[in-house]
């Protein structure tokens, strides 16, 4: 059973991981820009859900150079959230359903540092309501006050900080804070605090590497996104595995 709950969800991952190449680069657009609608080669991207829902297509229309690469981030991702679960428990499927979101939204904050409103806004919803709903079921490991809380909490230090230095956090920021602190309150506030410091120094380790490497300078800004995300998977993994204990 335990095999195959990590076999499945990585089959999931790798499922919707596909759907996530053409996503991307339909909303990697400067804000005041329309979400394209068209490949680089000038076809109309048709297709299920008005074109939005398809893979990388043929070579000429690829919307991507590494069109595998999501995929296998969104299956590894999944993989693993399942095996440090340990079971069946219902959070799993909200982080399941999340994963490709946050690969997406990895994707579009690394290509055009932007977070869209048309994904984290949901997301803020969805993460607290979706784990309300886990926590009314049997074997969950968490607090849906906590989860509540944590997004309040995480939100509310990334509005402060983005008052503090708006052109280093931006309000994109600020909005995906809320069901990332939400995901990781689940499990607690000391979850909460490790999965922010992560993200916080991968982003700070990145910084300082590409200052060594002068590709940058100490006030350039980076897409902070993907590491929020990053941090906030070790988090969770963390906050899943002393939940067994």
């Amino acid at each position: 059973m335990y095999v195959t709950l990590i076999a499945v969800s990585a089959l999931w991952g790798a499922a919707v991981g596909l759907l996530v190449p053409r996503a991307a680069y339909r909303l990697s657009v400067e804000p005041e820009d329309p979400w394209r609608d068209r490949c680089p080669a000038g076809h109309v991207l048709a297709g299920p859900g008005r074109g939005w829902l398809g893979g990388p297509g043929r070579v000429a229309c690829a919307t991507t150079a590494s069109p595998l690469l999501a995929p296998l981030l969104t299956a590894l991702a999944c993989a693993v959230l399942a095996a440090v679960t340990g079971g069946p428990r219902p959070e799993l499927v909200v982080w399941l359903i999340a994963a490709p979101f946050a690969v997406l939204l990895g994707s579009v904050d690394a290509r055009v540092h932007r977070l869209p409103d048309v994904l984290t806004l949901p997301l803020a919803a969805a993460v607290p309501l979706l784990l309300g709903g886990a926590e009314l079921l049997p074997y969950d490991a968490g607090s849906w006050i906590h989860a509540l809380l944590g997004g309040l909490v995480l939100g509310g230090a990334y509005l402060v900080l983005h008052a503090i230095s708006p052109s280093q956090l931006g309000l994109g920021d600020v909005k995906l804070a809320v069901p990332l602190g939400a995901a990781l309150g689940w499990y607690g506030w000391g979850v909460l605090f490790a999965g922010a410091f992560a993200g916080f120094l991968l982003g700070a380790v990145y910084g300082l590497g590409l200052v060594l490497l002068r590709r940058a300078g100490r006030s350039s800004a980076i897409p902070f996104g993907p590491f929020m995300l990053a941090g906030g998977l070790l988090g969770l993994l963390l906050g899943a595995f002393t939940a067994q204990a």
